[in-house]
Parts: structure tokens; C-alpha cells; sequence
């Protein structure tokens, strides 16, 4: 499911890159977290890899959805929006928390229509450098 969402973001991961992604979500001491939604049989249809982190407005923290991906073939029966929430759920729980925040493609049109529903869209303008 990794592979296609690489594949949805125009991004192709060899088998080592997928094998360091399984070992940060196995690994409790990476801060990763994942959540996965299911279909009625138990098929793995959708996830959430998320963490937290400190932040410095706040002193408190912040939590950070670093990846949602849901099975294009079962897109638009609320299960972008229940990962969310259940991201939300996790991050409340452990006590206080700021805000969960997350940045999808400009061209993303769908998931931010999602998107729009359940959270509040920033101002903020994202950069990247390569290192």
C-alpha cells in the first residue's frame, strides 16, 4: 500500500526504502506511529503514520500527520476523515496536546476537499531543501 501511495505522489520507492519504512513503524523508539482503517472483511484499506513533536509557540506539543493514504477504490465513504479523527483521538489522549498538522499536494485537489471538512487551512507557505 506504501508503493502506491509513492505511486500517487509520483514517487517510486525501491524495496530498501520500503524495508526502512517498515522498520521506523515497527520501532517504538522512531516516534512513528501508524494507524490503519479496515473494510467489513479486514482488508487493510487505508493509514495514518503520524508523531509528535515538541513545539516551541506552545512549549507543548504538536502532533504531526506525516502520511494518509486511503485505497483509491474506496475513496469517498469518510475514511480519510475517520483517520483524522482517530489520529485527533490518539493525540488527545495523551494528554494535553496543541495541534495536528499535515501538508498534501497543491494539486491534491480531492484530499483537501476532505481536508477542508475536518481542520482549518493555514496560511502558512511550505519550503524544502535537499540535503
Amino acid at each position: 500500500m506504501f508503493r502506491a501511495y509513492g505511486a500517487f505522489y509520483e514517487t517510486a520507492f525501491d524495496d530498501a526504502q520500503l524495508d526502512h519504512v517498515g522498520e521506523l513503524l515497527l520501532d517504538s523508539a522512531s516516534g512513528i506511529d501508524v494507524i490503519v482503517a479496515e473494510d467489513d472483511a479486514g482488508r487493510v484499506v487505508g493509514f495514518a503514520h503520524f508523531r509528535s513533536h515538541p513545539d516551541t509557540f506552545s512549549a507543548g506539543h504538536d502532533w504531526f500527520l506525516d502520511d494518509l493514504f486511503v485505497e483509491p477504490d474506496t475513496r469517498g465513504g469518510g475514511i480519510g476523515s475517520a483517520l483524522v479523527e482517530a489520529v485527533a483521538q490518539r493525540a488527545r489522549a495523551t494528554g494535553p496536546a496543541g495541534t495536528l498538522r499535515w501538508i498534501t499536494a497543491q494539486s491534491n485537489e480531492r484530499a483537501q476537499r476532505v481536508y477542508d471538512r475536518v481542520a482549518r487551512r493555514t496560511t502558512w507557505v511550505t519550503y524544502e531543501k535537499d540535503l
